[in-house]
């Protein structure tokens, strides 16, 4: 059995590879999901089913939209300035890991950017908890958890100012209070789906306001106005997001995945605090749950121990390069008995080294 840990495309049940490859040989008819047009009422039905899943899920009070877009969070770095930022104004942002710093570098083509807080000097090895957001900002921007560095927001600043938050890598693994953000983004690729969809969740009232001409297919109200459907959406990653979803759901929704999340994260850390040959690389408070880093105290056994892991079926463990290391992604479909894999390899590997 292979367990795969890695930090990219996201894990998926093995029933919803199954009735998504079923879809992509007939979906209706005979025909596929690949090739149906997406102005039948088939496709509608997906779309709608979707955003209602995410609706309820979520617990998206009402005034706010639900909008599937395309271009990953990457072009969502663009938009969210494009859109709520003023000719003039300031945002505010929390510097967090390279994502955010990606974010950040976007905003100076719209306006300016104020770094209200970073972690960059420690090597993004924690996440920063005082600093002020200034009252005038047009929003303050997020990033809910670091898959490189392994850190993530457990709380969230109490502030006047919308809470733009990307959620990309953590959405749909713990119960959230909509109702604190003014907009959360996220691709699809880690607990959603395939790549090519990103989930927008917009309060209403916070569009319409930064004064300039935005191009339709970067304007949220088009897309929203436009029922997802401004320009031919991204079928088959939708589909399968929906079929995910619903998979959430039967599983007693998100407050139960996050149990099993939680658990899966402590069976982890608590392995890695114990075992001598190995240690965590950022703050024990701030440690994600879906993204956990680790080294070795003896930098010359990483190598022999990926190797070990690999000759016994771990996929996708080894850390990025600006970390080094080891990574263990643990998305919401990893069954807790992979991580129980990893723990007991680790142990054999500590036996043989010590």
């Amino acid at each position: 059995m292979r367990h795969n840990f890695g930090a990219g495309p996201c894990i998926l049940p093995q029933e919803v590879f199954k009735q998504a490859s079923q879809a992509v040989l007939d979906f209706k008819d005979g025909l596929s999901i690949l090739e149906i047009s997406h102005r039948t009422s088939e496709f509608e039905n997906v779309v709608e089913e979707t955003t209602r899943l995410v609706k309820e899920l979520l617990n998206v009070p009402s005034g706010y939209s639900v909008v599937l877009l395309q271009g990953g969070a990457s072009l969502q770095f663009s938009m969210v300035p494009m859109n709520l930022l003023p000719e003039g104004k300031t945002a505010s942002y929390l510097d967090t890991g390279v994502w955010a710093s990606k974010a950040i570098k976007e905003v100076a083509a719209f306006g300016t950017a104020n770094i209200v807080a970073s972690s960059k000097a420690s090597n993004y090895t924690h996440v920063p908890k005082e600093y002020d957001i200034p009252a005038d900002s047009a929003y303050f921007h997020c990033t809910s958890n670091n898959t490189i560095y392994g850190t993530e927001m457990f709380s969230f600043p109490e502030t006047d100012v919308p809470v733009v938050c990307d959620m990309s890598s953590d959405i749909m693994s713990r119960v959230i209070d909509v109702s604190k953000f003014g907009l959360i983004y996220a691709g699809a690729q880690k607990n959603i789906g395939p790549a090519g969809l990103t989930i927008a969740i917009v309060k209403d009232d916070i569009l319409g306001r930064s004064g300039r001409k935005i191009p339709s297919m970067l304007d949220y109200q088009v897309h929203i106005e436009g029922g997802s459907m401004y320009n031919t959406p991204p079928v088959f990653s939708i589909y399968v997001a929906m079929l995910n979803l619903r998979w959430l759901k039967s599983k007693g929704g998100i407050a139960e995945i996050e149990k099993e999340n939680k658990a899966k994260a402590d069976a982890l850390y608590k392995e890695i605090d114990r075992n001598p040959l190995f240690k965590g690389t950022c703050a024990v408070e701030d440690r994600s749950r879906m993204n956990v880093c680790f080294v070795m105290e003896n930098k010359e056994l990483e190598k022999p121990f990926l190797k070990f892991v690999e000759e016994n079926g771990i996929e996708g463990l080894k850390g990025h390069r600006s970390v080094g290391g080891f990574r263990a992604s643990m998305y919401n479909a990893l069954p807790i008995t992979s991580v129980h894999a990893l723990v007991e390899l680790m142990q054999v590997f500590a036996e043989k080294h010590q």
